[in-house]
C-alpha cells in the first residue's frame, strides 16, 4: 500500500521559478515528518500520473503559477476535462477528471498549491520574490503535512483568499 498521503511537485529546476515545486519538495524531505507522506516529482503531469492517486488519503500538488494572487494560493481540486489531457502537459484537474475515468470512482481528496512565480526563463536562477514565496509556502506546507487531516485542509483552503 502507499503512504496515504501523496506530496506531487512538479516543475523544472533548469527553468528559473518553475523549479519551486521540485524545491518545495526537497524542504518537505529535510524538515517534516515524511513518515505517512510519499513524494512524487516530475517536469509536468501526465496521463499516467492519475494512477498515483490510487489507494491515497490526501494528494497536494505543488507547482509555480505566474496567475497567484498572493505568494502562494491553495485551492481544492474537482476533477474537470479540460484540453490539456490531449497536450504534452496537464492540469490537475484532468488528472484528477483520467482518474474518475478510468478508476470509475471519485479521486481521492486532492489540493493545489501554488506559488507565486515571475521568471520561467530557461537557464535562470530562482528570482528574490519566488525565494521568498517558496518560504511562505514552505512553512505552509509544513503545516499541512504535520496535520493530514482533511477538515483541516479544507479550513486552510477556506482561510486562503486572494488580494
Amino acid at each position: 500500500m502507499p503512504n496515504p498521503v501523496l506530496l506531487f511537485g512538479y516543475g523544472n529546476l533548469s527553468r528559473g521559478d518553475d523549479a519551486l515545486g521540485p524545491l518545495l519538495l526537497e524542504y518537505a524531505e529535510a524538515h517534516c515528518d515524511m513518515d505517512k507522506v510519499e513524494i512524487l516529482s516530475d517536469f509536468q503531469l501526465q496521463i499516467e500520473h492519475a494512477l498515483d492517486l490510487e489507494n491515497r488519503r490526501l494528494v497536494l500538488f505543488v507547482d509555480a503559477s505566474v496567475a497567484c494572487d498572493n505568494a502562494f494560493d491553495f485551492t481544492v481540486l474537482k476533477p474537470a476535462r479540460d484540453k490539456s489531457y490531449t497536450t504534452h502537459a496537464m492540469s490537475p484537474a484532468a488528472v484528477l477528471d483520467v482518474y474518475q475515468s478510468i478508476k470509475k470512482q471519485t479521486p481521492p481528496p486532492c489540493f493545489l498549491l501554488s506559488i507565486k512565480a515571475e521568471k520561467l526563463e530557461l537557464g535562470e536562477g530562482l528570482s528574490a520574490n519566488a525565494e521568498n514565496n517558496l518560504t511562505q509556502a514552505c512553512r505552509f506546507a509544513g503545516d499541512l503535512l504535520s496535520n493530514a487531516d482533511l477538515d483541516f485542509w479544507l479550513k486552510q483552503a477556506d482561510s486562503i483568499t486572494p488580494i
